[in-house]
């Protein structure tokens, strides 16, 4: 077997799991892809020169982690809404040029999230993917490649060119600082499994029948939405409503609902009638739920999206 070719049948099971290192550095799906097919090209072309001194996942990782704290030099973190400003009660308020001038956070389809551990699937989620985002681009690549990737200090110093010491020091300043930053394990406690369905599926009739009534049961009082490019969000099951009430519900049968998963949580993929009668794609919808109802909303208006998330354009 040639060696490029004997590479990319070794190195193809690590692809899935690089897309999420990549994203939890950098918050975007669309930059991890592409990195992650950076990686495997240089890794391809300096297949030869690999000596197995590290195993292949470890060089693989190396290769994606040095591109993506390249790629981050200079580039202003990423965030969400929320991040940015404060929330708005107003329905009516003006979206014209409102996207600012900022990065934001993208959705990662549960399918590109390989990890099956509590710890992976916790640290995808987008508020703490989000929260991440806060670090130092250093801190942030020592705190997933030790606590979400599980290298050992050593691994993570040789991988980084430092020592143990200082493998150690930034970990314990990125975890003090995530823990500021990111919401507590009782803010991210789910419902189980078929609670969880029985909330989306309701959701999804809500929006495709135009109930706003069925909707409201289904949201928590403190409930938050925002709709990243747009800036501004609102705060409360009140404001939320009227907002989706006045600007986003449409006529029963102009929307079509579709269940999937996006950082280890509830989505949905939003299809809306246009002006020709074709229902296309229009949002990814990324749900917080608790116990007690739907926290928060984040809607992606990017229809981008749903080639990432294996979906069709149109309907």
């Amino acid at each position: 077997m040639p060696v490029q070719e004997e590479f990319m049948t070794q190195a193809a099971p690590y692809r899935a799991e690089l897309i999420a290192h990549c994203y939890r550095m950098l918050g975007s799906v669309h930059d991890a892809e592409d990195l992650v097919q950076e990686t495997y090209l240089r890794g391809w072309r300096a297949y030869q020169q690999f000596e197995e001194r590290a195993a292949l996942r470890t060089w693989l990782y190396r290769i994606a982690t040095t591109a993506c704290l390249r790629a981050l030099e200079n580039r202003a973190r990423r965030a969400l809404p929320t991040g940015v400003g404060a929330g708005s009660v107003d329905p009516d308020a003006d979206f014209t040029g409102n996207s600012g001038d900022h990065a934001w956070i993208e959705p990662l389809p549960d399918s590109l999230t390989p990890e099956a551990a509590v710890t992976g699937k916790q640290s995808i989620r987008l508020a703490i993917v989000t929260a991440m985002q806060e670090l130092t681009a250093r801190q942030r690549a020592v705190l997933i490649l030790r606590d979400v990737v599980q290298f050992s200090a050593a691994e993570v110093a040789e991988l980084l060119e430092t020592t143990p010491a200082s493998v150690n020091s930034a970990l314990q300043r990125a975890r003090s600082r995530l823990a500021e930053v990111a919401p507590g394990e009782e803010d991210v406690a789910e419902p189980g499994d078929a609670a969880l369905r029985e909330l989306v599926d309701r959701y999804c009739a809500a929006f495709e029948n135009a109930d706003i009534a069925a909707l409201t049961e289904l949201l928590r009082a403190d409930v938050k939405l925002e709709m990243p490019p747009l800036a501004v969000w609102f705060s409360g099951r009140d404001a939320v409503t009227r907002f989706l009430n006045s600007r986003a519900i449409a006529d029963p049968g102009d929307v079509a609902m579709i269940p999937t998963a996006a950082n280890g949580q509830p989505a949905v993929a939003e299809y809306r009638r246009s002006d020709d009668g074709v229902l296309r794609a229009h949002s990814i919808h990324v749900l917080s739920a608790g116990r007690d109802g739907i926290s928060a909303i984040t809607v992606f208006l990017d229809p981008t999206l749903f080639a990432t998330f294996g979906m069709t354009a149109t309907r």
